[in-house]
């Protein structure tokens, strides 16, 4: 990888990662709202997305520097992960939190004073660990949307288990048929 590049990519994620906590102090103090007064109505999903770029872009400059160091920036088709995963990071960190508090997730968060500490704090490590949740996701959509022929033999396995018990009582009525 040249020179160059390695640079623009260094000041991208740092610019990303301060920029992320700058951005995150501006809607704290409110600094925002004054210029764009739209900002009071998303400005909890904001929190998220900065969270997730923090967490995305620290992976990611943890992840760069230590390659740099190693020597090991060499691949040309890497380059485009330290881009774009910061950037995908923001917008799963916001989804993930949705999803969450829609209850589909299993998990709650409790309030605390009225602050989103724990939504915040949730979208920062999904953005850290992008990869990671992206899989886990993957796999929680496919047990949920699964369509292939072993839910339909499931389905089916239990459907001629629920008849086999109901000849066996037709049967035997004085059978017990929880015996196996």
């Amino acid at each position: 990888m040249k020179k160059w590049l390695k640079a623009v990519i260094l000041i991208y994620l740092s610019l990303l990662f301060f920029g992320s906590f700058l951005a995150v102090g501006m809607l704290g103090t409110g600094a925002l709202e004054n210029y764009f007064p739209f900002i009071s109505d998303i400005k909890v999903f904001l929190y998220y997305f900065f969270a997730g770029a923090i967490g995305g872009s620290l992976r990611h400059l943890y992840m760069f520097c230590t390659h740099y160091m190693e020597d090991e920036l060499q691949d040309y088709r890497k380059w485009i992960m330290y881009i774009f995963y910061p950037i995908f990071a923001t917008g799963t960190a916001v989804v993930a939190v949705t999803l969450i508090q829609s209850g589909i997730l299993l998990v709650q968060f409790t309030d605390y004073q009225d602050t989103p500490y724990a939504p915040i704090s949730i979208a920062f490590f999904v953005g850290f660990g992008f990869n990671r949740f992206v899989n886990k996701l993957n796999t929680v959509s496919k047990d949920i949307f699964q369509t292939n022929n072993k839910k339909r033999n499931k389905t089916e396995e239990a459907s001629e288990e629920m008849l086999e018990a109901s000849s066996e009582q037709m049967v035997s009525p004085n059978s017990s048929t929880h015996q196996k």
